[in-house]
């Protein structure tokens, strides 16, 4: 599954999402017949121009973010341009007696500055990532945050899946820039979060110190390398078994596939995540559901668009062979024997690969969004104990075959269940290639806890497929994965540092001035500017941060039963995966939005427009950094 995950909702994530409201709804665009709308009855035609006005209203939703991005841009520039300023001030004029900033935040800012690439060249275009969302992206196939695990195989393919739509070369330059700088940012607070986990600071309670031992377990690689692939193949074991060894116990198709769902976040047949149906956001229902989509498979595929089906990749078929094999060869398999577990594992996942579409695809079709309850999808698909399956999912949550579900591609589920019963019906079950293509999904899960020879031969399939990306730090990987276990945490002691006043400050001025720069605009369309402006006048902007902050006893209770070993990270990391698996089950129970703290670009939920805690810290914000002077702009980079 895709954490993000973490909620991983269609916003949207697995992440987004989870995340991931952080919904994004999709809408196929709906024709309009001007000669039927004349025949309509007046209470009709009045019902049209209701829906084109909320039609309207959130396109322009888009365009408040975009110029709320602009205006904290602004005064982002200007807090950096008064430091990069006041330190060529000094350089150029000893003898100013004006006061510099001697704070600890301002030293580190200027060395930072010093050591960076010369923002104000281009500062518009610099500072252009905060107005680009981090968390919505039609692409991102409606998962929210945390989506899989950075570097992680199923979702290295995720970008040569589908071929991008086509879109001019400024509209790619443009989104790559904003790409980049949300990177650039993103990266910073990445950093923050690592000074976090590294620091010596011994105040806080247990789920601290449980949150910094599991960062130091993932950085310990002489451990992990030492633990070898032993720590898997008990894993293996304590599950039936597998054929690739010559030693299974012929566990059940289903009562596997639950304990993988469960356990260990796999899932190898479809993607499980949470979110609310756009089509009852817009009436104000805020309930959420599980939501059923097509899997990240591992085979490489590519979208034929004459067939309207997917199949894998010819050219790239061999290297990913070749990494199959390795994989076998890794977890001790006869080498006589390796190719006929490759070879039907290749088979069945080409099989069902063929009814994986790309998301534009799936929003012509309307396949998004399909409601139907457990004991209808059942019938449907009757290869899988959905039932069984959810429930091992969302334990312990009391759900029924009458509870509704979504499913994002409901041909996909109905082929990929015919698929497995033709494979269960197969004479060749010694082989057992329906565990076999769920173990090594499993494998790819956890490999990360692995040591370096899986994370290399990954690396080496993602460079055959024509990834050019580099390769990311292993600190990073660690930061990531630590948020996802100790996510209320981190956001406890993001929170603790924050300057929550100064911050809300910046951010009501901030709005205040984009309200009155709104007023100041030249509309052509008038109905457009008075929905534009009873829009912002509705909101409330403010800082995202938990409604009610835990205690330190709280926050320990929480994770009291999460033990940390240091230097066993496969062990911490199949707690990890536990606890994904509540995160998930409370995110189909609770209707409030908890902040993410990953984000790090303002999100509309509601009547509310938040900023998130990522965008207030250092060295992006700091209460002592100077301030400009009362009435004295920032640029008017921020309205150009």
């Amino acid at each position: 599954m895709s954490e993000t995950p973490t909620e991983l909702e269609l916003q949207i994530s697995v992440q987004s999402s989870s995340q991931p409201e952080p919904d994004t709804q999709f809408h196929s665009p709906e024709p309009q017949d001007q000669q039927n709308q004349l025949q309509q009855d007046p209470q009709s035609l009045e019902s049209n121009h209701q829906h084109q006005a909320k039609s309207v209203l959130k396109n322009h939703q888009r365009l408040l973010l975009l110029l709320l991005g602009f205006s904290l841009c602004a005064a982002i520039v200007g807090v950096v341009y008064y430091l990069h300023q006041n330190l060529q001030n000094r350089r150029n004029n000893p003898a100013d007696t004006e006061t510099p900033c001697v704070s600890l935040a301002c030293q580190r800012a200027s060395a930072r500055l010093s050591m960076s690439a010369d923002p104000f060249k281009q500062p518009c275009d610099y500072f252009l990532f905060t107005c680009g969302s981090d968390r919505l992206s039609a692409d991102s196939g409606g998962r929210q945050r945390g989506k899989g695990i950075p570097g992680h195989p199923q979702n290295q393919n995720t970008d040569e899946v589908w071929p991008e739509r086509e879109e001019g070369d400024k509209v790619r330059e443009d989104r790559g820039l904003r790409e980049d700088k949300t990177l650039d940012r993103k990266n910073t607070l990445l950093q923050y979060l690592k000074d976090i986990l590294e620091s010596n600071d011994t105040h806080g309670g247990t789920a601290v110190q449980k949150a910094k031992g599991f960062y130091r377990s993932c950085l310990d690689t002489k451990s992990i390398e030492t633990a070898g692939v032993e720590p898997f193949l008990a894993l293996i074991q304590r599950l039936g078994g597998w054929a690739v060894s010559g030693q299974w116990d012929q566990t059940d198709f289903n009562i596997t596939l639950s304990l993988l769902m469960r356990n260990y976040s796999t899932f190898p047949f479809f993607n499980l995540y949470v979110g609310k149906d756009p089509n009852e956001t817009s009436h104000g229902t805020a309930k959420r559901y599980i939501q059923i989509d097509q899997p990240d498979l591992l085979i490489p595929i590519e979208w034929n668009s004459k067939t309207q089906k997917s199949q894998a990749k010819t050219q790239t078929l061999r290297p990913f062979l070749a990494s199959c094999q390795r994989y076998l060869a890794l977890l001790g398999a006869p080498r006589s024997s390796i190719m006929i577990h490759v070879g039907t594992f290749i088979s069945l996942s080409s099989e069902i690969a063929v009814a994986a579409a790309p998301l534009h695809y799936r929003l012509s079709k309307g396949q998004l969004h399909h409601r139907m309850t457990i004991k209808q999808l059942q019938s449907q698909a009757p290869a899988i104990d959905w039932l069984g399956c959810l429930q091992a999912a969302f334990h312990p949550l009391p759900l029924t075959e009458d509870d509704h579900v979504l499913l994002h591609n409901l041909p996909y589920i109905v082929h990929m269940s015919r698929i497995i019963i033709k494979w269960m019906n197969r004479l060749e079950l010694s082989t057992s290639p329906l565990h076999t293509y769920m173990f090594l999904n499993l494998l790819h899960t956890l490999m990360p806890a692995l040591d370096s020879r899986f994370s290399e031969t990954a690396r080496n399939l993602s460079v055959s497929l024509g990834n050019t990306d580099g390769v990311t730090p292993r600190w990073k990987h660690c930061v990531l994965d630590t948020e996802r276990g100790f996510d209320v945490v981190l956001t406890d002691q993001i929170s603790q540092r924050t300057a929550h006043k100064e911050a809300e400050e910046i951010i009501q001025n901030i709005f205040s001035s984009f309200k009155s720069k709104l007023h100041e605009l030249s509309w052509t369309d008038q109905e457009t500017h008075q929905l534009v402006m009873k829009r912002v006048h509705s909101l409330k902007p403010r800082l995202w941060t938990t409604k009610e902050e835990l205690e330190e006893a709280e926050l320990d209770l929480l994770y009291s039963e999460v033990m940390v070993t240091t230097n066993s990270f496969f062990s911490n990391y199949i707690q990890l995966l536990s606890i994904w698996q509540k995160r998930r089950t409370k995110l189909l129970s609770q209707q409030t939005e908890a902040p993410d703290i990953l984000s790090v670009t303002p999100l509309l939920l509601g009547d509310e427009l938040l900023f998130p805690m990522g965008m207030f810290v250092p060295p992006l914000f700091d209460p002592t950094y100077p301030r400009l002077p009362h009435g004295q702009r920032y640029t008017a980079c921020a309205f150009t």
